[in-house]
């Protein structure tokens, strides 16, 4: 069944069409979802610093190349690399985290802004999560 804009279309589908960018008016087919974009957006900004991002490729490489070799080894060093990485994205968002409730904590008033960016790279980490 084929719905259009404004006509009954779930909360959910709406949502799932403005993230694949229809607008009012397009066909959206109900109980149809989009698989998230395969790319991160735009305006997003690297979840890790560039030489930590650089390193852990370089480890990386360095690992697959020894899987010839030692192939369990190998694994257990990915392992290891994975685990580490996402270590250091969790203290990120914990550090920004922690950022703003220190100033709410203060009483400091914190601008939209500041949490405008702050969901901005909730969604860019969600969204690149969701298309992997």
């Amino acid at each position: 069944m084929i719905t259009k804009y404004p006509e009954t279309v779930s909360t959910a589908e709406l949502a799932s069409a403005a993230n694949r960018g229809l607008t009012n008016g397009e066909e959206v087919r109900q109980g149809e979802t989009q698989p998230p974009p395969t790319t991160a957006p735009e305006n997003a900004g690297p979840l890790l610093p560039e030489n930590y991002t650089q390193e852990c490729r370089t480890r990386w490489d360095t690992i697959q190349a020894g899987f010839v070799d030692e192939p369990r080894a190998a694994v257990q060093m990915a392992d290891e690399l994975v685990a580490e990485a996402i270590q250091k994205l969790a203290e990120s968002f914990a550090g920004e985290r922690n950022r703003l409730e220190q100033q709410w904590g203060r009483g400091d008033n914190v601008s939209t802004e500041d949490l405008r960016v702050a969901l901005q790279k909730y969604r860019s980490f969600f969204r690149r999560l969701l298309s992997v």
